[in-house]
């Protein structure tokens, strides 16, 4: 994964990236709202999800301490992190200041 998650990564349009596990009651909440966003974007934002559990080597890589935690890269690099449930509409606000 870690060869393909830098390529992803490394789009000029901004790539949400949640880092969530099967287990996490929060996770389930945050995945319809994230379905919901790209649906509405669409091409122009990219939603990955990263099963932390699975990618042992990248939750360490980005310090993943609790799940969900979303961090949205722009060319490679973050741009915002935040962990916790977040609402579609701030979401969608953070996305348009990074398009």
């Amino acid at each position: 994964m870690k060869g393909n998650f830098e390529t992803i990564i490394n789009d000029t349009k901004p790539v949400v990236v949640d880092f969530h596990a099967l287990w996490c009651g929060p996770c389930k909440v945050q995945s319809p709202i994230l379905k919901e966003l790209a649906a509405e974007l669409g091409d122009r934002v990219k939603v990955i999800k990263i099963d932390v559990d699975q990618n042992n080597a990248l939750a360490s890589q980005y310090q993943i301490q609790s799940v969900p935690t979303l961090i949205i890269f722009k060319a490679g690099k973050p741009v915002w992190r935040h962990s916790g449930v977040v609402s579609k509409g701030d979401l969608y606000r953070v996305l348009m200041q990074n398009l």
